[in-house]
């Protein structure tokens, strides 16, 4: 699970918006905030370029977090 509040933390420090983020991903708006909120997974390539763009070192904590809550719908 995508821990969402680290994640966009992470892009805040980078000097980005979301909408820069889903363009680099190659994502509508909407993708990338299903991807943030765990409606769908972010995939190997797109966790490799994220790391990249915004320089991340706590990769586990953000991308593969069993801690973050589920919401019921």
């Amino acid at each position: 699970m995508t821990n969402t509040v680290e994640l966009e933390v992470a892009i805040r420090r980078a000097g980005m918006t979301k909408r820069e983020v889903a363009k680099k991903l190659g994502l509508s708006e909407m993708g990338l905030y299903k991807k943030l909120h765990n409606i769908t997974e972010f995939k190997a390539s797109e966790i490799t370029l994220l790391v990249n763009e915004l320089k991340i070192s706590n990769v586990g904590e953000i991308f593969f977090d069993n801690k973050v809550e589920l919401k019921s719908t």
